[in-house]
């Protein structure tokens, strides 16, 4: 019995050991595992250019795409691959297919590829896919990207230029805010032919295409412009852009990328194209003491536009509990930048209950270019004074006069007595 009862106990412990040893393992495989995916290779694909631009039809187009790892760990075998559509095409599926290797944290590979752009093709948007696995059998990753497909090119020699600053609709954007932007693209020629190693050539221009590109928060709802027709000398052509800014993008100047095609590869242009996003707008301030006397008061404001650019429609309002406003709604109108307009909004207290001092809060109504804001401003501590009325003293005054001067005429009656 008693060396039963010996191996029951060594039995237990073997058991718990064991139990001990497996949670031991799980628990080291759950962390190897947590910290291989928080390690992993992050990989971005994009593409860097391509050349020419359009994508001639019946040509070979170079596409440079560049793979960047924004991870913490080494990429171990990184293969890519190109899978066009039509009307592109490699000529086999060797050369679609190239095995990088490793890619360590914070370094990119580039590699170009030669695509063909079918003889059939029609002038237009040509779509291909990236792909790409960080190892050997592992799971492929895609992302699609757009060529320009063209065959236009003219002998034509006049050149199309950015006139003056783009117009922007609100010059200056606040987040959330939607506007346009207007471009004036005009044909520098002012004759109509030009000789060149005596060849003489038309001085017209053409757009064949003219896209603008947004950036991280500001959104270009506005699709590329492709043009047909012919510019002039001197002539104009005006392309307006659709602008969406999201909400909580932070104050700063932002750039946009313009560019157009023109009538041959030498005649393409790029802009980077500045867009200001600031955040400011009404500031309202006191300009006395804001006090009610016996229930009711004036109380006085400056109002300051602190926007860079003009606001309209701009309105202050009060709001405080128990209190009436005249009027409910002060309507000013337009002002301009750092413009001061002082306002004076008449409160009765229409309640008995209010307990002083009480929350005022000023809210403001306007307007940046077609967008409606309504903005807390701020929230301020509305005083009350009791002050007693003025006709009882008068009063007393009045009868400590009548006294006054009756005791005067009463002692000058006395004394005339006296004399007689």
């Amino acid at each position: 019995m008693l060396v039963l009862g010996k191996n029951k106990k060594g039995l237990k412990v073997a058991a718990s050991l064991m139990l001990r040893v497996s949670l031991i393992l799980v628990l080291f495989i759950s962390l190897s595992s947590v910290g291989s995916a928080a390690e992993g290779a992050d990989l971005k694909v994009s593409v860097l250019r391509y050349e020419p631009v359009p994508a001639e039809i019946g040509e070979y187009v170079s596409v440079w795409v560049k793979v960047e790892n924004l991870g913490y760990a080494k990429a171990d075998d990184l293969t890519i691959k190109i899978v066009p559509d039509y009307p592109f095409s490699v000529d086999s599926t060797e050369n679609a297919i190239v095995n990088v290797g490793i890619l360590t944290p914070d370094n990119a590979a580039v590699h170009e590829y030669r695509l063909y752009t079918d003889s059939a093709a029609k002038q237009g948007i040509g779509t291909f896919e990236v792909w790409y696995q960080e190892e050997s059998g592992g799971t492929w990753f895609k992302k699609e990207f757009e060529l320009r497909v063209g065959s236009e090119s003219f002998d034509s020699k006049g050149t199309i230029q950015l006139l003056g600053e783009p117009v922007k609709e609100p010059e200056v954007f606040m987040p959330g805010d939607k506007g346009t932007i207007l471009f004036t693209l005009q044909n520098s020629a002012t004759d109509y032919s030009i000789t060149i190693d005596g060849v003489q050539y038309d001085t017209n221009a053409r757009i064949q295409s003219a896209s603008l590109e947004g950036t991280e928060g500001i959104k270009v709802t506005t699709g590329t412009y492709y043009g047909n027709g012919v510019i002039g000398p001197g002539e104009s052509v005006y392309l307006t852009y659709n602008i969406e800014v999201a909400e909580g993008t932070p104050d700063g100047t932002y750039y946009l990328d313009f560019s157009i095609v023109g009538s041959s590869h030498s005649y393409n242009s790029n802009w980077r194209i500045p867009l200001k996003v600031d955040s400011s707008s009404v500031r309202v301030i006191p300009s006395k003491p804001l006090t009610l006397e016996n229930g009711e008061g004036t109380l006085e404001f400056d109002v300051a536009n602190i926007h860079p650019n003009a606001l309209s429609s701009v309105s202050v309002k009060l709001e405080a509990e128990g209190i009436e406003f005249s009027p409910s709604e002060y309507f000013i109108g337009s002002m301009d930048s750092d413009e001061l307009f002082t306002i004076e909004i008449n409160a009765k207290a229409v309640s008995k209950d209010i307990i002083f001092p009480l929350d005022l809060v000023v809210v403001a109504d306007y307007r940046n270019g077609l967008n409606e804001h309504t903005e807390e401003i701020t929230t301020r501590q509305l005083q009350h004074h009791v002050v007693e009325s003025g006709g009882s003293s008068g009063i007393y005054l009045v009868v400590l006069l009548l006294v006054v001067v009756g005791a005067g005429a009463y002692y000058l009656y006395k004394k005339k007595q006296v004399k007689e």
